[in-house]
């Protein structure tokens, strides 16, 4: 009988989540994606000391530690990519945030990097936080042929915000969602009670049924649970620990999201400018807290990253 694993993949992209690619052959993700905390701690093995010393060495001595990371990005992204058939993403830099000039001068040159390094603009995403400024940045990155992934995403405001703007995919976070309702109610949220879950097939079925060409990928996953319940979706990103309970398990995958359903559902559209996105986005506590904390987590890791590499220059 088919894994869980290999039930899903009929449904779904399953698309792997690390920056510890040694193993990630067994599998056979689609694409992969990282973030500042995943090359950290990538970066931080043995396994990988090797690509931290390639990524100095290639940009040299007297080279800014942001392009030192740059590098190490692109460096881990192409390791990656000789395993997976598909697309790799690439964050830009957090602090960047709320800066749109800065984030497309500094997704353009991770482009540039993978571009010398052969590869295409069709295997790259580069992924950006959903703020106003980042989305509007990969809009204009989606027209000059640099493909996004639009990350830290947890409400609906954002999601149709980068679907009106025409970016290639989003990362609702299932997860810190769920983390935060938890905390904040003391409940248990289990199945298609679980927020994320909720806030992911609200998502799918809005893009679904007005034709969106918007990718959904559910990420941040805290259990095999949330998983299951989001069968069908465009992507799954998926951590390592719970691709492997995926495999170990035999027990029938039920498709829950379908574009045939979705059309059929009754719904409005909406539209944001700036000032209504930053409106509805303040009246969701949860969206404004999380993506906020997001940004502070991935900024102090890129820190951490340029710690690391400072030291071993000495």
């Amino acid at each position: 009988m088919s894994t869980q694993l290999d039930q899903l993949k009929q449904y779904t992209k399953v698309v792997a989540d690390t920056g510890d690619f040694v193993g990630l052959k067994e599998f056979a993700p689609q694409d992969a994606t990282t973030n500042p905390s995943l090359i950290l701690k990538a970066a931080a093995l043995p396994t990988y000391a090797h690509l931290v010393d390639q990524a100095i060495k290639d940009s040299g001595a007297a080279a800014p530690l942001d392009r030192v990371i740059d590098r190490l990005l692109v460096v881990f992204g192409l390791e990656i990519l000789k395993i997976v058939p598909g697309r790799v993403s690439s964050e830009v830099d957090a602090r960047l945030s709320f800066d749109r000039d800065g984030t497309l001068t500094k997704a353009r040159e991770i482009v540039a990097l993978y571009e010398k390094a052969g590869i295409g603009r069709d295997r790259i995403l580069i992924k950006i936080a959903s703020t106003w400024e980042g989305i509007k940045a990969a809009e204009v990155l989606e027209k000059e042929g640099i493909h996004c992934n639009l990350t830290l995403l947890f409400s609906f405001a954002q999601a149709v915000a980068c679907a009106e703007s025409g970016i290639q995919l989003i990362s609702p976070f299932v997860g810190r969602i769920l983390d935060w309702h938890k905390k904040s109610t003391g409940k248990e949220f289990p199945g298609a009670s679980d927020p994320g879950v909720i806030s992911v097939t609200q998502i799918y079925t809005y893009y679904k049924k007005f034709g969106y060409r918007t990718e959904v990928m559910g990420a941040s996953f805290r259990n095999k649970g949330e998983i299951l319940e989001l069968a069908g979706c465009d992507l799954l990103t998926i951590a390592p620990p719970l691709l492997a309970e995926l495999k170990a398990s035999s027990d029938p995958v039920v498709r829950k999201l379908d574009p045939a359903k979705a059309s059929a559902v009754n719904l409005k559209r909406i539209s944001l400018d700036e000032k209504a996105f930053r409106f509805a986005l303040n009246e969701d506590a949860m969206a404004t807290e999380k993506t906020a904390e997001g940004i502070r987590l991935f900024s102090a890791d890129i820190g951490k990253l340029e710690q690391l590499i400072a030291a071993k220059r000495k």
